[in-house]
This record gives structure tokens, sequence and C-alpha cells, in this order.
């Protein structure tokens, strides 16, 4: 495990769409992104009226989405020149589990991931005020995403998450509670292991409580994957949850690598001005994915 070592002004801390037209189950994913509905039937819990808006007044040209009842994935297929099965990542946008950023924080992040070789998929889940119906979601589309793996030209042994501000803590849970699922199989997806095999937690929320505590539904172990975490020192707010996950990682001999830069605010995205340190966080990613290996030729492990 890499020790800590804080480098401020400039550095970083390192340490160890909406839904559209959904396509035949059988069907190989195409190159243009389509929504995939996430459960086949009756979504199971709470649900609410859809509702898809554009906050005004903010003049920041956010596409947000809230009153999630029917949830989705939508596809981005990996730019692979050489062919084969593409590394994945679940893309869990932000929004206080109140809303999605979707494009942000979702396919703007997908397009990024597509463009360096690793498949996106955009989860659009449960909101608002349902966190029971998004983690839901979430093990359901990590179930799915590996179910059709070879469909999807996915390497089922390199799917990961990617989550910003609440879909970090999505994500986080994600990471944390996979050994069983929150609600009763429906299908063959259901019955396949949900567990990341990475994590990337940008800005995450709610991972703090009474200084650097976890909150009790976010329990680290040695079964938690390998995570890679960005923060910016002036997000008062929720600083301390970057640094709490990083902690228990850490207690559990858990590889992270977590960048902390002086300054970014909260919920930036990639829309951080070039000449900003905090501006590379998406290249210093790429990097610990490359050294991870799961940038590397697709595995040999087969698809069952």
């Amino acid at each position: 495990m890499k020790t800590i070592c804080l480098l401020l002004f400039g550095l970083t801390l390192a340490v160890a769409s909406m839904a559209g037209p959904s396509f035949a189950e059988d069907a190989p994913l195409p190159r243009k992104p389509l929504s995939v509905k996430l459960w086949p039937g009756r979504v199971p819990g709470k649900t609410a009226e859809e509702r898809q808006t554009t906050l005004s007044g903010q003049g920041d040209g956010v596409q947000r989405i809230t009153n999630v009842n029917k949830p989705t994935l939508t596809l981005f297929e990996a730019e692979r020149p050489s062919g084969g099965l593409s590394p994945a990542m679940l893309v869990c946008p932000g929004g206080g589990y109140r809303l999605l950023s979707f494009d942000k924080e979702g396919t703007e992040i997908a397009e990024w991931l597509r463009s360096i070789g690793m498949t996106a998929a955009v989860l659009k889940y449960r909101v608002p005020s349902n966190r029971a119906g998004a983690f839901q979601d979430a093990q359901r589309a990590m179930g799915l995403l590996r179910q059709k793996a070879r469909q999807w030209n996915i390497d089922p042994a390199r799917i990961g998450v990617i989550g910003f501000s609440a879909g970090a803590h999505l994500a986080a849970r994600l990471s944390t509670d996979h050994e069983k699922r929150a609600y009763a199989a429906v299908d063959e997806a259901d019955r396949v292991v949900c567990r990341p095999e990475f994590a990337v937690l940008v800005y995450p929320a709610y991972l703090a409580r009474d200084g650097y505590a976890l909150p009790s539904n976010v329990v680290v172990t040695s079964r938690t994957p390998p995570t890679f975490l960005v923060q910016a020192q002036d997000d008062k707010k929720y600083i301390d949850s970057s640094i709490a996950y990083y902690l228990a990682l850490k207690k559990s001999g858990v590889a992270g690598e977590l960048h902390v830069f002086p300054s970014g605010g909260h919920g930036f995205g990639l829309r951080q001005p070039d000449e900003k340190p905090i501006a590379r966080w998406p290249e210093l990613c790429e990097a610990w994915l490359r050294d991870r290996g799961i940038m590397e030729q697709a595995s040999k492990n087969a698809i069952d």
C-alpha cells in the first residue's frame, strides 16, 4: 500500500441520452449509444412519475433528470481498433439522490471512457429520495453487464464502477455490499456476481460520519475492490468522505489511490479549465487503470 503524501499548491495527494429506444436482448451492442431497460417487468419497490428537466437560472446547461421510475442503462461501446473484448465501467451520475446530472456526470464521462478503450454504461437510477431503489438498480445493472458480457463485447473479469458525488456514494455501496441482492431475483442476471472488479470515486458524498468513520451501510473489507479517488481540498462539505473511504481501504489492506487537489470545488466532472491541476484527473485515472492491467489485452477468462 502506498503511503499518503500530501502535496499542496497544484500537486496531488497520491496513495496506494436520456432514455432512448431499447434494442432486443439478443442483439449485439450497437455503435450508437442506445438505452436498455434495466428491469424486464415491474420495477421492485418504490417508483415515481418520471420528469426530465434542465433547471433554469443556473446557466450551466447541465441536463438533469428527476422522478425516475424506469431505470435504464445507456450503453457506449468502446473504441477498440484491435477488436476483442473490452473492459467496462458502470457510470453512476450524481445529484444528491434528488436528481441525476445525466450529461456532465454521465454521458460525457461515458464518451471519455469509450475514447480510452472502455465500454461505458450510464445508469439512470431511481430518484428522488429513493436510495433503496437506487441501490437495487446498481446491483441489477452490474449483474446485467456481467451476464450480457459476451453479447456486448465486454470482458466479464474487467467490469468496474465509477461514480460522482451521490453516484460515488452509490458506487461505494455497490463495492462494499455485493454478497447478497437487495431484491428477489427476477432472472439469470440476478444470479451472477454483482461485485465490481475496480472502482473510481470522484468527489464522493455521504461517506464520513463522526470524523472519518464510514456510515453503517458502507463496510469496507478485503473483498472491496481496488479504488481510485479524486477530491478537491476546497470541497469542504465532502472532502472527509474521500479521506474516510481511503483510510478504510488502508485498514482492510485494499489497494487505494487518492488524489487531493487544492482547488476545484464539487461537481466539476470533466468541465475544469485545462490550466487547473485538477483537470488532469482523467489522465491520472487512465494511468491507474493501465497500471493495474485493466486496460491491457482482453483477459483469457471464458464467459459461461
